[in-house]
């Protein structure tokens, strides 16, 4: 899988190109070079352009001069310990257009899971990451204003069977140092151990985890 990641990183660097150039360039099916192309951007090593081409992302950049991403060195650290208190599912979404991708997540090592792989794009239209992230964002928005005021009012949003049938998130902003939100944690897993609240159970110790990776993301601003 390793080898076809790089085959994927040097076809798009070559010219930026669509799924469609990209499996005539690689020889992959459209599914394993979607999916290998996503979870690439999800790391920032490949981008998008304007008209949906990939081409090769700022990541790669930042590792020839030895410097990585700040947010997700900052979630290698956070969202274990925020797994381990809630024993459930944990990840951390960015927004990309209409969906927003996993780009760092932990799981339980046991235990019925809310499966969530880096790189896979969720709809903006439901769960509690969307309008998370919805709602400080000036993107049109599947949600209505009442939701996202709430949501706002708030600081979090929670949600039940809205991604998935049976099974229930919280979420929290996370922002940069100038106040921005650039990314929504989530804590997720099944209804029937988060309940029909989740918000009431796990939305201050998420919080808490969103405050560190602000915390972490600001120490390295200041350098």
């Amino acid at each position: 899988m390793l080898d076809k990641a790089v085959v994927v990183l040097w076809a798009a660097a070559a010219t930026p190109c669509a799924l469609g150039e990209l499996c005539e360039r690689t020889g992959l099916p459209r599914a394993t070079a979607h999916r290998l192309a996503v979870g690439l951007e999800a790391h920032r090593l490949l981008a998008r352009d304007a008209d949906g081409r990939w081409r090769p992302g700022p990541a790669l950049g930042e590792l020839a001069h030895g410097h990585g991403d700040p947010l997700l060195t900052a979630a290698e650290e956070v969202l274990p310990d925020l797994r381990d208190l809630t024993g459930e599912s944990v990840q951390l979404y960015r927004r990309d257009g209409d969906a927003r991708v996993c780009v760092a997540a932990a799981e339980p090592a046991s235990g019925l899971r809310d499966t969530v792989p880096v790189g896979v794009r969720v709809s903006m239209a439901a769960g509690s990451g969307a309008k998370v992230l919805a709602a400080w964002s000036q993107e049109p928005s599947a949600f209505t204003e009442r939701v996202l005021d709430e949501v706002r009012r708030r600081g979090w949003a929670q949600s039940v069977a809205e991604r998935e049938a049976g099974v229930a998130s919280v979420s929290a902003p996370v922002r940069s140092p100038d106040g921005s939100v650039i990314a929504a944690v989530s804590v997720s897993g099944p209804v029937d151990r988060l309940g029909r609240r989740p918000g009431a159970r796990w939305a201050e110790p998420l919080l808490a985890a969103a405050r560190s990776l602000e915390v972490r993301l600001a120490e390295v601003d200041r350098g």
